[in-house]
């Protein structure tokens, strides 16, 4: 018996906590723990794999988003596994052991679907690529695909100056965070100050206010927001849309880059993305990348059922516990 793609993701797909490749082997009958081990050193699972799943599963429109963020996968205990680097993980705020991804994901308002259409692997060591570099050429790639996208939503960590004056060349509208301590200048002169700094009428409340970015070309204006969150928590927005006159809006649009939240909480819970355990770059690469198909079926799958992926996966335990109460497996007596 031989470990084939379809039945790695199938496994991923079935199980609900062990991911591991003895696990696999342990309930498939024929195969062994060193069969699978070869399967993932010696396959070659791409994000190209992931675009040809996805791409026949939804329709790209002008009104559509992209959303670009990374997540940890965390490898705490590793000493040995390859690829694995300390960075830092929005999920523990702080710094820990793991392996970068960066993610695209597209948004559709209309039909209200969201689908991860690009990945890439931050490591630096084999690339030489920052995560930045990361962002630009999935970007470009969404381009050359031609999906269909006007809003571009990111992160304040991403909300660089070679970012944001790319995303203008290619006429895409951005909606970003900024860090508190972020330079910007609200008058006609060249006095730049951290944005936590700025006052603001009661009009540029509502309706935000041009300022210009340091280290940003001079003719680039942009259109700030002060967005209230709480007593204790303020965010500033900005956007290159400078029709943009609600900070309402303003803050709505921002608020739909929280789909790669819940797309990074999912993959996490529900593929065993972090879970593997083998030791080599490959290894790590190929179940990275299994994992994300398994969450476009089981995405794909929820659409049509007009459920939840939670639902779906744990669905598979109600069935295991209906079928033991009807014919138990260990009899109580």
């Amino acid at each position: 018996m031989q470990t084939t793609r379809e039945l790695y993701c199938q496994y991923l797909l079935s199980s609900q906590i062990n991911y591991t490749c003895t696990n696999l082997a342990n309930h498939f009958a024929n195969l062994s723990h060193d069969d699978v081990h070869r399967y993932l050193k010696e396959e070659r699972l791409t994000p190209r794999l992931l675009w040809e799943k996805v791409s026949a599963l939804f329709k790209s429109r002008p009104e559509g988003y992209i959303v670009f963020d990374d997540v940890v996968l965390e490898k705490i205990h590793s000493t040995k596994i390859q690829g694995v680097r300390r960075q830092y993980s929005g999920n523990q705020h702080g710094i820990v052991k793991g392996i970068g991804v960066v993610n695209c994901v597209y948004f559709d308002p209309v039909a209200d679907q969201f689908w991860v259409i690009d990945y890439r692997i931050f490591d630096p060591d084999r690339d030489g690529k920052t995560k930045l570099d990361h962002v630009a050429d999935m970007l470009l790639s969404a381009i050359h695909r031609d999906v269909l996208f006007t809003y571009v939503l990111i992160d304040s960590w991403y909300a660089t100056s070679g970012i944001m004056k790319l995303l203008i060349s290619k006429h895409k509208v951005f909606y970003c965070p900024l860090k508190a301590n972020r330079k910007v200048d609200d008058t006609t002169g060249k006095s730049y100050q951290p944005v936590s700094g700025l006052t603001w009428s009661a009009t540029e409340l509502e309706q935000g206010k041009l300022v210009k970015l340091h280290q940003f070309p001079l003719d680039i204006q942009v259109k700030l927001f002060r967005v209230v969150v709480s007593t204790d928590r303020t965010d500033w927005l900005i956007t290159n849309d400078l029709t943009q006159d609600s900070t309402l809006a303003a803050q709505q649009e921002s608020s739909y880059r929280w789909k790669i939240e819940q797309f990074h909480r999912e993959e996490k819970q529900l593929t065993g993305i972090a879970k593997c355990q083998c030791r080599l770059n490959r290894s790590q690469r190929n179940h990275i990348a299994a994992a994300s198909l398994v969450w476009v079926r089981l995405k794909q799958l929820a659409y049509q059922c007009q459920t939840t992926v939670y639902q779906l996966k744990h669905g598979l335990l109600s069935d295991y516990l209906r079928t033991q109460l009807a014919q138990p497996t260990l009899k109580f007596e």
